[in-house]
């Protein structure tokens, strides 16, 4: 029986192997901090449905957003990156939040 989670191909280059090995690394974390993302922001749409509170706040999108351009430049990753990645997030979550709100 397969694993459900596949395995790299093993690469003739160990230095390459190191690199990707340290990429799926990274990669497998990013999963993982994004669930505990969503999970908190699902509560948070709970909260929001619950307490009959607007799906989306823009003003503090756009702070978010404001701030993490701020830390890309910072960390010398591209802004507009940046800022494309959390928009598709937070539309992610403002979709959920949405959800949230129909019976």
């Amino acid at each position: 029986m397969a694993d459900s989670v596949s395995q790299p191909a093993p690469t003739a280059d160990p230095v390459l192997a190191g690199f990707r090995s340290s990429i799926d690394n990274i990669d497998a974390a990013l999963i993982h901090i994004l669930a505990e993302r969503f999970r908190i922001t699902k509560a948070v749409g709970a909260y929001k449905a619950d307490k009959a509170l607007p799906p989306s706040d823009p003003a503090r999108e756009e702070r978010q957003i404001a701030r993490l351009r701020a830390l890309a430049v910072e960390a010398n990753l591209d802004p507009e990156f940046s800022e494309k990645f959390i928009r598709f997030v937070i539309d992610e979550v403002i979709r959920h939040h949405r959800q949230a709100r129909t019976p």
